[in-house]
């Protein structure tokens, strides 16, 4: 009688020791979404910040437009 309680409550342990790992990936996952998204944003911002840059530094070399530089 001893084996079979051994064995289920060592099973119980083990499907508790799986659903919290599993709620930790869970919530690293969300975690790592979150910082894909913000550092997306950032490059989107930084991209569109450099083209403005680029923008203004062609329109400042004499003889040419903006446009042009495009």
């Amino acid at each position: 009688m001893l084996w079979p309680m051994l064995a289920i409550a060592l099973g119980f342990v083990g499907i508790a020791v799986l659903g919290v790992c599993a709620v930790r990936v869970f919530v690293e996952a969300e975690r790592l979404g979150r910082q894909v998204s913000e550092s997306t944003r950032r490059i989107s911002r930084a991209a569109e910040d450099l083209e403005r840059a680029a923008t203004s530094a062609a329109g400042s070399v004499p003889g040419r437009s903006p446009a042009a530089a495009r």
